[in-house]
């Protein structure tokens, strides 16, 4: 029996990592700013599985509330041996038109954010000598993509970095980088299948992606890209133009 703690956990992929833990015996910790909408995903896990869940409540944008997460990874009566930093969201792609403060926001979520609590994750990790961390970033941190591309472009250099260094001491850090997932964050930015050049054979299942993630993890692995399609994409990005890729990377919110 293990407990993980899973950011973003009321919704998409961090609420099927919460559901497939379950099934796997673990307890939880599920993190995330609408306590109605966790509460929910607490209440059907809780009526079908024999595990403890616990909620926590917090914008991970707000550093008081970044701190609360990270006390309870450190909480050494309940030590978390598996976190997944999840938790994000979308902007529009022209920086220059954004809100700057909606872009530091952005920023806190998906670098300050898994920088903080993994560093408080590692800290109990490392004395126990085992521990997991997986990091979901995105197929876009290989294409110039505005700031969520460079923001998960720092999550994977991040992980495959921390991997090679604390493997060896028993923890493992895994970038995990879907492209376009039927989950409710794309579509919370007006976006469906096939849809502004995505078409449906882009799309990813939620199940799926988890499931290949926690197998990566399981195996220490430092990236991830879930489906061969994507890998190949991945591939050539690399050989593009900064000004093609740039286009490429239009495709989509």
């Amino acid at each position: 029996m293990v407990t993980a703690l899973i950011t973003g956990a009321s919704s998409g992929l961090g609420a099927e990592y919460a559901r497939q833990l379950a099934a796997r015996g673990a307890d939880l910790v599920l993190v995330a700013r609408d306590l109605e909408a966790l509460d929910a995903v607490a209440g059907a896990i809780r009526a079908c599985h024999r595990v403890k869940v616990e909620v926590i409540s917090a914008d991970l944008a707000v550093s008081d509330e970044v701190d609360r997460v990270a006390a309870r990874l450190t909480a050494a009566d309940a030590p978390v041996e598996l976190l997944v930093n999840n938790a994000g969201f979308g902007l529009p792609l022209d920086f220059a038109a954004n809100d700057v403060a909606r872009e530091v926001d952005h920023l806190r979520v998906h670098v300050e954010a898994p920088l903080r609590l993994s560093h408080a994750a590692l800290e109990g990790m490392l004395a126990r000598g085992h521990g997991r961390i997986v990091n979901v970033a995105s197929v876009a941190a290989y294409l110039p993509r505005s700031t969520y591309g460079a923001c998960k472009r720092w999550l994977v250099d991040f992980s495959r970095w921390a991997n090679a260094a604390y493997a060896a001491r028993g923890v493992t850090v895994t970038a995990v980088c879907p492209g376009f997932t039927h989950t409710g964050f794309h579509e919370r930015m007006g976006l469906a299948p096939g849809r502004e050049g995505v078409p449906g054979w882009m799309w990813l299942d939620a199940r799926e992606v988890v499931t290949a993630s926690l197998r990566a993890a399981a195996k220490g692995r430092g990236v991830l890209i879930p489906s061969f399609r994507y890998q190949a994409l991945a591939r050539v990005a690399a050989l593009l133009p900064a000004s093609l890729g740039a286009s490429v990377g239009t495709r989509g919110r």
